[in-house]
């Protein structure tokens, strides 16, 4: 029987892993069995530079975590090794990170993700990784609102360069 200093550590890790998965906007658990120190090191960097959290993680912990968040449906992957990436702010990165990371390595699989409230199978983070980035959808948006502002000033300045073309003319011909 495990002692209770223990057991108060344990429940004071599924709350806050409880507490990260309620605050996460997007997540991605993957088995990353088979991956060296290195691959681990450079990928834990690139996660960190994109904000986002990872850490291994103790399938029963996880588990009792799951349920305490309300995403039950983490539950039917959790065996094996276990690893788990969490989001805050971008619903894209873990899972574009870890997503190109598991075509180069064979042995590192995604296994779930959920975004929100909805769990997505590992089909769908895949699908969800090939989405544009929050500042690239931006960026494509503000290009679509300053598309005609910019076609507007390129009319009016044709508009004015006309006139202007006009009374040079015309102030030439009187000159003359």
């Amino acid at each position: 029987m495990p002692s209770e200093k223990i057991l108060e550590q344990k429940k004071q890790i599924v709350a806050d892993l409880a507490e990260k998965l309620k605050n996460a906007c997007a997540g991605v658990i993957v088995d990353y069995k088979g991956i060296n120190v290195a691959d681990d090191t450079k990928l834990r960097k690139e996660l960190r530079e994109a904000g986002v959290d990872y850490a291994v993680v103790k399938n029963t912990l996880l588990s009792r975590a799951a349920d305490a968040a309300g995403k039950e449906g983490l539950k039917t992957v959790l065996e094996g090794t276990t690893a788990l990436a969490l989001s805050n702010d971008d619903y894209v990165a873990a899972a574009r990170i870890l997503c190109n990371f598991a075509k180069d390595h064979d042995n590192f699989k995604v296994k779930v993700g959920f975004t929100d409230d909805s769990i997505l199978d590992a089909a769908s983070v895949e699908e969800l990784s090939k989405l544009p980035s929050r500042e690239e959808l931006v960026a494509k948006a503000l290009g679509g609102l300053n598309a005609p502002i910019t076609g507007f000033v390129h009319v009016l300045n044709a508009n004015l360069r006309g006139l202007v073309c006009a009374l040079n003319a015309i102030a030439e011909k009187q000159g003359a």
